[in-house]
């Protein structure tokens, strides 16, 4: 596929279902690596790979969610001509969610469920005070307190010299992020969150139920704030669980 924005994805024709699914801070498309093979036959998965990261290392990061979400919603676009859903963790959360807002300003298709992960409601005040400005020192304070990046990674100059830009990059988008009212989403949501999670904490997720009009599950999964990589089966199963059943000539089309 020549197409920056996605990542290796494994084409299965069969799939009744795509499922586009977004990263998290500093992650990249390979955060989605276990789901190819664990998924159901009837579900493609279909990783998004922002600029900064991943196989778009050399491509400058991008710092407002603006300029991302629109490179999304192009991207995407030639893809929307079966069902599909929107998966994003953390950051990824609040792109999945913002992109299916600006699918329907464009009048696009709309995915069949919304899955947001790891990520509080997007009216709700920040998790953190800015890191705009700070020293490297502070961003990487962060990555301890979020604890998604290995130690041996956090001890590596030269590694964490080439990865801090796209960090900072991310927070950046976090940070300036405005939100605006908009009539809710005629699309399902379903929320998950972790149940160790002291960052993005259980009482900051009910609140993305006034985001949609088409009802909202919330699922608590063990683990902290990356739950995402230990709970990868339960997050399938839930996710399978959420999108309708395909009829059998759906599926072979």
């Amino acid at each position: 596929m020549n197409n920056p924005w996605f990542g290796r994805w494994t084409p299965r024709e069969q799939a009744a279902f795509r499922l586009f699914c977004l990263p998290y801070a500093g992650g990249a498309a390979s955060a989605y690596r276990e789901w190819h093979a664990l998924a159901p036959e009837h579900i493609q998965i279909c990783p998004l790979e922002l600029p900064g990261r991943g196989s778009r290392f050399s491509d400058p990061p991008v710092s407002r969610l603006r300029p991302l979400v629109d490179g999304l919603t192009g991207a995407i676009a030639p893809f929307l001509d079966r069902p599909f859903a929107i998966f994003g963790h953390s950051m990824g959360g609040l792109l999945a969610f913002e992109l299916t807002r600006a699918l329907r300003r464009r009048g696009r298709p709309l995915p069949a469920h919304l899955f947001v992960s790891g990520r509080s409601a997007p009216d709700a005040p920040p998790e953190f005070p800015p890191l705009d400005g700070a020293p490297d020192e502070r961003v990487m304070e962060r990555l301890r307190e979020l604890g998604g990046t290995p130690q041996e990674v956090l001890e590596d100059p030269e590694l964490m010299a080439l990865m801090l830009p796209t960090l900072r990059a991310d927070f950046s988008v976090l940070e300036s992020y405005d939100y605006q009212d908009e009539p809710p989403l005629p699309v399902p949501l379903t929320v998950f969150g972790g149940t160790a999670d002291t960052l993005v904490t259980p009482a900051r997720l009910p609140g993305w139920r006034r985001q949609t009009s088409s009802g909202s599950r919330l699922r608590m999964l063990t683990g902290g704030h990356f739950f995402l990589h230990a709970s990868v089966p339960e997050l399938l199963t839930e996710i399978a669980r959420d999108l309708p059943t395909p009829h059998p000539e759906t599926a072979a089309s």
